[in-house]
């Protein structure tokens, strides 16, 4: 946060304060002033349209606060929900790359801010 204005952020429910998982942005190509989205929750919030507010909270933090041209966003190959809410986002597919922690092709997009919804 302090070196970019950039971080994950926890999320929690505002019913009861339980944790959610994080959302956020890191660097991917500073030069060219894209991030990378990516959220993480815990199996138990799946499905409930949680990452869809978060990331849309963070995606508009990108354009509107950090003057982002682009955000990047890639998931596990196997991983169809991550896929179909990348997709609703606006999120074009661009390609697959290899992710090295995983050892696998993984499917990889971008949002540019003028298709940005």
């Amino acid at each position: 946060m302090r070196d970019y204005s950039i971080q994950y952020w926890p999320i929690f429910l505002l019913s009861n304060g339980q944790h959610v998982g994080c959302v956020g942005l890191r660097p991917n190509k500073l030069e060219e002033k894209i991030y990378e989205l990516g959220f993480h929750l815990r199996p138990e919030f799946w499905r409930q349209g949680l990452a869809e507010e978060a990331a849309r909270a963070v995606i508009a933090y990108g354009f509107d606060e950090l003057g982002a041209n682009a955000l990047f966003a890639g998931h596990h190959p196997k991983n169809v929900a991550s896929h179909h809410l990348l997709e609703k986002l606006g999120f074009d597919f661009i390609g697959t790359e290899l992710y090295p922690p995983t050892g696998l092709q993984h499917p990889s997009y971008l949002l540019w801010r003028s298709s940005a919804p």
